[in-house]
């Protein structure tokens, strides 16, 4: 039986497709002859604010786009998180939508422990990061910081597990068949919907 997906492109740019949109393009072409449900968000497509405060992340209304996405995000089983490394994390939008849209009440609830209740038990992930240094500089020497925070501190803290990694790294001096591996390794990673 087929899973519902969601694929967030995190790239922020809405003016030029890019790598990560070539790559959560293939994992939806893999994921369609699957026998799986794909749905698609493009952060740069979506109009919200950042929040500025304790009381607006707590307190605040969703504005639309961000209300449509949080659905979205509720009727996926499993999500793939595709964005580009900028100064060693993820870009600031789709930082900002991640708090826009993990709020309390909708991805946890407070308890009077500390530790969180976690309202999206039950869903798996796969973090896709692009970037230009080569993936084992950024695994051993960078630890894979931007990785470990999504993984950990975000998906993980509202209830994701399990939660995968791809690292498409040395995409500034890439060869043609090494790009080619990339994508029959999304379209298969959509296939088995991991």
């Amino acid at each position: 039986m087929g899973k519902r997906i969601l694929i967030l492109n995190g790239h922020p740019d809405a003016t030029r497709k890019g790598l990560c949109g070539a790559l959560a393009d293939a994992y939806a072409e893999g994921a369609a002859p699957g026998g799986h449900t794909v749905e698609r968000l493009d952060i740069a497509a979506l109009q919200f604010d950042l929040l500025r405060s304790q009381s607006e992340f707590e307190n605040g209304t969703a504005p639309p786009d961000i209300v449509a996405a949080q659905e979205a995000i509720r009727r996926a089983e499993h999500l793939v998180v595709v964005f580009p490394l900028w100064l060693g994390d993820m870009p600031a939008l789709l930082k900002g939508f991640f708090e826009q849209a993990l709020r309390p009440g909708f991805a946890f609830a407070y308890r009077p422990s500390g530790f969180p209740e976690k309202h999206l038990v039950g869903r798996s992930a796969r973090i896709v990061v692009t970037m230009g240094m080569p993936e084992i500089l950024y695994r051993w020497y960078f630890r894979a910081h931007a990785v470990k925070n999504l993984k950990r501190n975000i998906l993980g803290f509202v209830g994701y597990g399990p939660v995968r990694d791809t690292i498409v790294g040395g995409i500034a001096t890439a060869k043609p068949a090494a790009m080619a591996r990339h994508f029959e390794t999304m379209r298969a990673l959509g296939r088995a919907a991991r």
